[in-house]
């Protein structure tokens, strides 16, 4: 008769409510390292965004950490609250989006010069069980995030 005891493994145990996805999008530009970094941080202006429709930022705020702002987007218009992280000015920008509860969303802007032009970075981190679905809403505009504001520091330089 075989032996059953029972013994404790040390194997993490998986949770299915813990998903995370994470992407990043690259763009090129002809702009300034200066010209693509003042849209990263006009929190007012959020016109080229397609994930994002407004803000409730005064204009000329600068991003600092520990800002906490309201947003709505485009798709759904619900508010959303944003919450600068981190900043080094023109290199780095990372917000965390606050949704819904069972998601927990971080976007890094990053601006670089190289030989070829200005890279922009645009990576985007979704947590929670919400994960999925959310992903499977937005993946089309959160692709086209960093080539937007490419062209949009282009259009509008300093």
């Amino acid at each position: 008769m075989p032996n059953f005891s029972s013994k404790s493994t040390d194997r993490p145990q998986r949770r299915w409510w813990l998903f995370s996805l994470a992407c990043t999008y690259q763009a090129l530009s002809s702009a300034s390292v200066d010209a693509l970094w003042q849209k990263v941080t006009d929190l007012a202006d959020v016109s080229w965004h397609p994930l994002l429709a407004s803000t409730n930022v005064p204009k000329g705020l600068v991003a600092k950490p520990g800002l906490i702002y309201q947003a709505v987007t485009r798709s759904i218009p619900i508010p959303i609250r944003i919450f600068v992280e981190q900043v080094r000015p023109r290199e780095l920008l990372t917000v965390r989006i606050l949704t819904l509860p069972g998601l927990e969303e971080r976007v890094t802007y990053k601006v670089q010069s190289t030989v070829c032009g200005t890279e922009i970075s645009y990576s985007i981190t979704l947590r929670g069980w919400l994960s999925p679905l959310i992903w499977s809403l937005i993946r089309p505009s959160a692709a086209r995030v960093a080539a937007q504001l490419a062209h949009a520091a282009e259009q509008n330089p300093l």
